[in-house]
């Protein structure tokens, strides 16, 4: 029995992807302006998101207004949780002294939400020196949408929204479920649902709200890497639970992609990662896996990381991953330094035409700007660190 479903998940992924790429080859051919604005939001955000977008929980790709975003000398008023790492490094931050003028090319194929911190920052500081460079650098280009909250019967119209709104402009969302119990090991990020009954639920309502168009799933960032503060048996239950989400989410829609939580190359083993990923079902219940996503390491480290884990996965064939270049420009700080660190950069811009084998997609989910916790609250677009990536 095992066999014959696995035999089934691997021609159904086959022609998944196969029907994906179609789609998105059509897509990249489309002229999209530059000047249209989104970046990364957090849905249902009550529930501690890593930004403060608020959408709205009917099917309506209209979303709420957002909270005020604080000016470059305010303290930052958001409050959201930071990626798991060892205790911050504060730097000094740099003076708006513009390095680059041009901005990278904007992606055809990925859908750019309407609102975003950034956004609501570019509109409300039209006069502020940052501003150009800040809009189209990073306020231009796709990025991924959170769900950090628990929150069942809202969530479905959370992400219908998004997904028809996507549809309706023939574009691609990348969609971040963030609501695991035991979120972050009890550290900055920690929450999600009260028990993996729960998430099972959640997830469900999630599922319901994909629609039957094109959509990236990012299953659950840290969820496997960091999973190491759970005994054997939660841990076990942890990862069957991620098992049932992707048979869920593929089996809502067809054309969804899902990635399962692979670290980065900073991280674990290869071979250990693999067979957290393996225990989890990303072989037999997801697309690939992603890396990098919060983090710094050059996409060339991601890279060749990616393709050694998933050759460790040991198959099936088509497995592909995704890498979050928001932040990699300039690879990696120096170890420790994980909080906001000084010299970074923007990475590749966001795209699903990466060239490269086994890799399905450039793509930005942590969104440049928003603060790891030292420059801002954690969470919050903090303008001066998002000046300094976009000059870096």
């Amino acid at each position: 029995m095992p066999g014959v479903r696995a035999g089934g998940r691997t021609e159904e992924r086959r022609r998944r992807r196969a029907a994906r790429r179609h789609t998105m080859a059509a897509l990249a051919s489309a002229v999209v302006a530059a000047g249209a604005a989104t970046g990364v939001i957090a849905a249902g955000a009550d529930d501690g998101g890593r930004t403060t977008a608020l959408p709205d929980t009917t099917a309506s790709p209209v979303l709420e207004p957002l909270p005020a975003v604080p000016t470059p000398t305010a303290s930052p008023s958001a409050s959201a949780p930071a990626a798991p790492s060892p205790s911050p490094s504060r730097t000094p931050r740099r003076s708006p002294a513009p390095k680059r003028s041009s901005a990278p090319a904007v992606s055809a194929g990925l859908y750019r939400h309407p609102q975003s911190q950034v956004l609501d920052w570019v509109g409300a500081h039209r006069d502020d020196p940052r501003r150009p460079l800040i809009e189209s650098r990073i306020a231009a280009q796709p990025a991924a949408v959170w769900f950090p909250a628990h929150n069942p019967g809202a969530v479905t119209g959370q992400v219908r929204g998004v997904t028809s709104a996507a549809a309706a402009a023939g574009r691609t969302p990348v969609l971040v479920p963030y609501a695991i119990p035991d979120r972050d090991c009890g550290g900055a990020s920690e929450g999600g649902a009260p028990s993996l009954d729960a998430y099972d639920g959640w997830i469900a309502d999630f599922a319901a709200g994909l629609g039957s168009g094109p959509v990236i799933v990012i299953l659950e960032p840290d969820a496997i890497a960091l999973s190491d503060c759970l005994s054997a048996a939660q841990r076990d239950a942890r990862f069957a639970s991620l098992a049932r989400a992707g048979r869920t989410l593929h089996a809502a829609n067809p054309r969804a992609e899902v990635y399962f939580d692979g670290g980065h190359s900073g991280w674990h083993s290869a071979a250990k990662q693999a067979a957290a990923l393996r225990e989890a079902g990303a072989a037999t219940s997801g697309d690939g896996i992603f890396t990098n996503v919060s983090n710094f390491h050059s996409t060339a480290d991601e890279t060749a990381y990616a393709r050694r884990v998933l050759a460790a996965l040991g198959g099936p064939p088509g497995l592909g991953a995704v890498i979050d270049t928001s932040r990699n420009g300039n690879g990696a700080p120096e170890e420790g330094e994980w909080c906001d660190p000084a010299g970074r950069a923007l990475g590749r811009a966001p795209t699903t035409a990466t060239g490269l084998t086994g890799i399905d997609a450039y793509l930005w989910v942590k969104l440049p700007g928003e603060s790891d916790g030292c420059k801002g609250s954690a969470g919050s677009f903090t303008p001066d660190y998002a000046y300094e990536l976009a000059t870096g």
